[in-house]
């Protein structure tokens, strides 16, 4: 496995990126997702609590240029499912599922950010803990290699994650003109201690200038109780 701190120090640019796995002691349902930015438009955000979820929000508003693809709401909660996406995905999901669809099924109707020509993946994760039991799936939606013509769907489930282990999903694989699309499965990663250490690792491991928000959940897998931390740069 690797260690997810090396992995973020050593990208100055992964993009938005989601973690989801189980901590240590095998307790709880792990969950992070960071946002970074290059463009003054893209860090004037911060994360703020909606729900039981989360949503990106102008930092100043007056600075506020495209909003489409940068205020949305990354964490919903339906039920005994937690989303997690890096767009408005979430509510897709989140709509699509209520009705009955599987996690695959309901975004089979998105793709790829159209933001040419870096065409930014869609990311998506979701947990399910019901009756002590925890699984996860992850999604990336992208372009084929950069030509818009064709959007690569996958989907990755995993059931009965072991202690100690995450998969961690990003939007880039490194810095460039383009942003290169995210390849190969999630990456296996280490879960190590509780909710503020990791919390604290992540984000001191993330670039300090395109770095801009972070937000980390730990969901009792026995009672479906969570605490969480957020951590925005602009305050």
């Amino acid at each position: 496995m690797l260690q997810l701190s090396e992995e973020l120090k050593s990208n100055e640019y992964p993009g938005r990126g989601i973690v989801i796995g189980r901590s240590a002691d095998g307790k709880k349902a792990v969950t992070a997702y960071f946002i970074m930015g290059r463009s003054s438009n893209s860090r004037n955000r911060v994360f703020v609590t909606e729900g039981e979820g989360i949503r990106t929000q102008a930092f100043d508003p007056s600075k506020l240029e495209d909003p489409s693809l940068i205020i949305y709401a990354p964490v919903r909660v339906l039920g005994r499912n937690t989303i997690v996406t890096n767009g408005d995905q979430t509510d897709t999901i989140y709509d699509k599922m209520a009705e009955g669809l599987t996690f695959e099924q309901s975004l089979r109707g998105r793709e790829f950010e159209p933001d040419g020509p870096n065409y930014t993946p869609r990311i998506s994760g979701i947990m399910h803990i019901e009756d002590g039991k925890y699984d996860f799936a992850m999604s990336i939606l992208k372009s084929n290699n950069g030509d818009p013509s064709c959007c690569n769907r996958y989907t990755y489930t995993y059931d009965n994650p072991k202690a100690g282990e995450g998969r961690f999903i990003h939007t880039y694989m490194h810095d460039g003109n383009p942003l290169p699309s995210f390849r190969g499965e999630p990456k296996e990663v280490v879960i190590a201690g509780d909710i503020d250490s990791f919390t604290e690792m992540i984000w001191t491991s993330l670039n300090p200038d395109n770095k801009v928000s972070l937000f980390v959940r730990y969901i009792d897998i026995e009672t479906g109780e969570y605490e969480t931390r957020i951590i925005n740069k602009n305050l």
